[in-house]
């Protein structure tokens, strides 16, 4: 009968143990520093994402600083112009909110008897079972303005934040990248580094924007869908589904239950509130079955486990931010481990694919 090692096995559950408490303090860390890490990290993938644009403008013998101080300027002016596109529509839907309301009032009326049906079911088990009716607690809450008044200091200073970042990032990418090269004192470890560095940008800079021209697709095709089907505000939704669109799973079911909700609000009958969805679905389909792996290819391909748990994990984090970097931070773990990891001879490394 084989001895049993026990050395070797209190061996394996330490480091396994230390492994563990390394995990949950980084993401304790990343959860409590996230006013200060959220925005800089968005910079980052930001600023790869822009990369290649201020190599272009640096070929030309202009300055980094002026470059990165353009494309910030041109970054801003995007998102300007994508803010005036969601108000002007936006405005008139808040302005149809009180009659939304009370259609959807209307709409919900005939399912009250089955909640009352439900909360005496309730009250019913709760005698059976000697337990009398739950205590209620109001809690006063707080004002609108106290609200605004408390975080709008802060999310100003994520602005800046971010802004500082992403511009400081672009201007010294290259130079901090020459200085994190000048350490690796073995030439195999600083070439294995440099391609590192390369990868990162032009792995993270195609996924983010192929999928901006995917998304821009995806918001024509149902904006158009939308406007054959006679709903208000296509340009509005087809705006709105390409930007929840960068959030792959989450952003689509969110959109799918945004449009039932204008079916219902803005239709009598079944099929008109359930064609909206269905039509956007449909569309949504074909985008991440056939334009994006197109579009992407096979090495830009990510396993769909890993993906939906890195998503749940960042969003949980971080919020909608958390969402937007989940699959970049993927892409460059990913890049990382093919340049560091030992390649088979098959090829390379797809711990992630």
């Amino acid at each position: 009968m084989p001895s049993v090692d026990f050395e070797a096995i209190l061996a394996n559950t330490s480091r396994l143990a230390i492994i563990a408490i390394g995990v949950i303090t980084v993401i304790a860390a990343l959860e409590y520093a996230q006013m200060i890490l959220a925005p800089i990290f968005l910079a980052v993938v930001i600023g790869l994402m822009f990369g290649p644009l201020s190599d272009r403008i640096e070929q030309l013998g202009i300055p980094s600083w002026i470059s990165a101080l353009g494309v910030v300027a041109t970054f801003l002016m995007l998102i300007a112009v994508a803010g005036t596109a969601f108000a002007v529509p936006l405005s008139d839907w808040l302005d149809r909110l009180p009659s939304i309301w009370e259609r959807l009032q209307l709409e919900l009326t005939s399912w009250k008897g089955i909640v009352a049906s439900i909360g005496g079911m309730q009250e019913k088990l709760r005698s059976a079972m000697g337990q009398g009716p739950s205590m209620k607690v109001d809690v006063e809450d707080t004002s609108a303005v106290e609200s605004v008044v408390f975080f709008a200091p802060a999310f100003m200073a994520q602005i800046l934040l971010f802004l500082a970042s992403m511009y400081f990032f672009i201007a010294t990418r290259n130079d901090f990248r020459e200085a994190a090269l000048s350490l690796c004192l073995n030439p195999r470890l600083r070439q294995s580094a440099r391609r590192t560095f390369e990868d990162v940008e032009a792995r993270v800079s195609r996924y983010l924007l192929s999928i901006t021209a995917v998304n821009i697709l995806l918001g024509l095709a149902v904006s158009a869908a939308l406007f054959a089907l006679d709903v208000p505000s296509p340009l509005l939704w087809g705006m709105l589904a390409g930007a929840l669109n960068y959030v792959i799973y989450i952003g689509p079911a969110v959109m799918a239950l945004v449009l039932t909700g204008v079916g219902l609000a803005t239709s009598d009958t079944t099929l008109g509130i359930l064609l909206p969805p269905a039509v956007y679905l449909g569309l949504n389909l074909l985008e991440a079955q056939f334009l994006t792996p197109a579009v992407l290819g096979r090495t830009m391909t990510l396993n769909p486990f890993v993906v939906l748990l890195s998503i749940a994990i960042w969003i949980w984090l971080w919020g909608p931010v958390g969402g937007f970097i989940a699959v970049p931070s993927l892409l460059i773990v990913d890049a990382v481990l093919r340049n560091i990891m030992p390649r088979p001879p098959e090829g390379p490394a797809q711990l992630l694919v």
